[in-house]
């Protein structure tokens, strides 16, 4: 059986074409998964606006389907103010813990919010731009 080199160009030129196809098609699912991301997040921030206001707007009328949820976040408010007021105690006896600020050429995902030096972000895959 022999091969001649016009017939192996063009099984090499139709694996290649296949590859290229392959790649498109990842690459499109990656800009859908990222866009996906992207609007999920914009889906939980709002959902967290509308749940503070009702909250505030209907503090004392809380139905009991969601007073255990509310319930939770009041606790974990009050974990926050006490951890707050700890940290406040610590500065004051002289112990500065300061945040490690990321390195210049690190930049901050605006879809997720992870910080990274890359080209893409390495949590969600979306494109890290020049923020």
């Amino acid at each position: 059986m022999a091969f001649s080199l016009d017939e192996l160009t063009r099984k090499a030129k139709t694996v290649a074409a296949v590859a290229v196809d392959k790649a498109k098609d990842a690459a499109d699912l990656t800009r859908l998964n990222v866009s996906i991301a992207g609007e999920q997040k914009e889906i939980d921030k709002n959902y967290r606006t509308i749940g503070e206001w009702y909250v505030s707007e209907y503090e004392g009328e809380i139905p009991d389907a969601v007073r255990d949820l509310v319930d939770a976040v009041s606790a974990s408010k009050a974990k926050i103010a006490e951890m707050e007021a700890q940290k406040s105690a610590l500065k004051e006896d002289g112990v500065v813990v300061e945040a490690a600020e990321p390195a210049p050429a690190q930049r901050t995902c605006h879809i997720c919010g992870a910080v990274s030096d890359s080209r893409f972000c390495p949590q969600c895959g979306a494109p890290m731009g020049d923020n």
